[in-house]
């Protein structure tokens, strides 16, 4: 690349800045950039961050594979134009402006970020972009809900690089979200049917409805509900396949196997009856069948979740919800959910409708856990055959450790949690941190899909 790509490419990148970071125009750099656009033949629309991505590829379609792909020409291909369509990805994402915003505006917010998302995760040779974070409820054409929980770097760098991992792109795209959510006028959007319904479900969004419902009513708590339930459905179909990918219950050998075609072992048929292969043929002759034990033992369990529904734990509130039904809905699972803050409430007769506990959670106020533990305790009727979820940041009562520790010697499956989303973040007391895992029992802080894991292994 020539010194003077050099430079152009600087231009579009110093306007990237300048614009993110400063509300104030720079002429000269506006002027600058906007002739390096029209040098490449490259629309205008790009150095304008009210024009969405979806917009400029439906006037230009040809630009479609680059925005999905900016890195598929390799090193070999124009740098300044590919600069150009990288910036536009990043103005639009993140040059969010002040004032009011809309619901056109955070839908059209959504789907940008969601373009920037697939770009980031081609760069990095993971297809469309992963994960399902705040841009991910319905980001356009780069919408994946399929996170594969590996936390994989993209992007790519000059000289030393960089990397940013999904979790990092998703925390800032949803700090992005919340401030847009946040601006809306949203009791005046709910109100408006038109309005609402062009609003995109997320967990921003979900967050402000449930703090706000108790200041709606008529249509814009009706929008509000229908809101919510079209996340907790979405959320849902996405967890009940991590659940269903893996059996419940270990193989039971005292039941025969059924002799069913999709159920034959083929290799262990083959291997058996090697004896009777006649090698003047070629032929295998097979006198004997042998079919797959399919049968599972399952044994009745209590699952009892506890969960902070304090202002910190919104994330954990409605995923563990939702995942709570899930097991809810397995053969021979007792599922209880306990949320507390300063009071605690039994939602278990709710359990297997995540939207209707949501309706009824209050998000926000103090923790205090010993209410919680008090209402727990007299559901533990078989320790062995029970285990406890407590999902919490645990900055609480530090009595509650003697507690945790009587439970994990009685025989219960303890499991501390300090977060349920996407992301695997939380903040954790690190003095509850420290003296759970001396306990034996660590706080799994790390993605849902390991909060999965860990209860499948207790029902097998």
């Amino acid at each position: 690349m020539s010194d003077r790509d050099d430079v152009r490419r600087q231009v579009l990148l110093w306007r990237l800045l300048g614009k993110v970071f400063d509300a104030e125009e720079q002429p000269a750099l506006e002027a600058a950039s906007l002739a390096v656009v029209r040098e490449r033949g490259l629309p205008e629309a790009l150095l304008d961050p009210r024009v969405s991505v979806d917009t400029v590829v439906q006037r230009f379609p040809e630009l479609e594979p680059e925005f999905a792909d900016p890195m598929a020409g390799g090193d070999d291909g124009d740098r300044v134009r590919r600069t150009a369509l990288v910036t536009k990805l990043l103005l639009n994402a993140f040059c969010t402006g002040s004032g009011a915003v809309s619901a056109q505006r955070l839908s059209a917010w959504q789907r940008d970020a969601g373009w920037l998302r697939r770009a980031l995760g081609a760069c990095a040779g993971g297809g469309a972009g992963q994960g399902n974070g705040a841009a991910g409820a319905d980001a356009g054409p780069g919408r994946d809900e399929g996170a594969d929980g590996g936390g994989r770097g993209r992007g790519r760098g000059a000289g030393q690089g960089f990397t940013v991992t999904d979790a990092d792109l998703q925390t800032v795209l949803a700090g992005l979200e919340a401030d847009l959510v946040r601006r809306m006028r949203l009791r005046e959007v709910l109100a408006d049917p038109a309005l609402a319904a062009r609003l995109t479900p997320s967990m921003s969004l979900v967050e402000q409805l449930l703090r706000d419902k108790h200041n709606l009513s008529g249509t814009a708590l009706a929008n509000a509900k229908a809101l919510i339930r079209r996340f907790v459905n979405e959320v849902a179909e996405v967890l009940r396949t991590r659940v269903e990918k893996a059996a419940v219950g270990a193989i039971d050998r005292d039941v025969p196997p059924k002799r069913v075609f999709r159920n034959l072992d083929l290799d262990r048929t083959v291997w058996k009856n090697l004896i009777n292969y006649d090698p003047q043929e070629e032929r295998l002759y097979v006198d004997r069948l042998f079919f797959k034990r399919t049968a599972r033992r399952t044994a009745p369990a209590r699952m009892i979740v506890v969960v902070d529904q304090s202002g910190s734990m919104v994330d954990a509130m409605v995923n563990c919800t939702i995942l709570a039904s899930i097991f809810a809905g397995l053969p021979k699972v007792d599922v209880h959910l306990i949320a507390y803050d300063t009071r605690a409430v039994d939602l278990t007769p709710w359990v297997s409708d995540p939207f209707e506990v949501l309706l009824r959670t209050r998000l926000g106020g103090g923790t205090y856990g010993p209410v919680a533990m008090q209402m727990a305790r007299p559901k533990i009727t078989d320790p062995r055959n029970t285990a406890l979820v407590w999902i919490s940041d645990f900055y609480d009562d530090r009595g509650l450790l003697d507690d945790f520790a009587a439970l994990h010697e009685s025989g219960v499956k303890f499991i501390p949690v300090g977060s349920v989303d996407s992301a695997g973040h939380a903040s954790v007391d690190p003095w509850y941190r420290q003296k759970l895992k001396e306990l034996g029992t660590p706080v799994l802080s790390g993605r849902i899909d390991r909060l999965v894991a860990e209860l499948k292994s207790f029902l097998a």
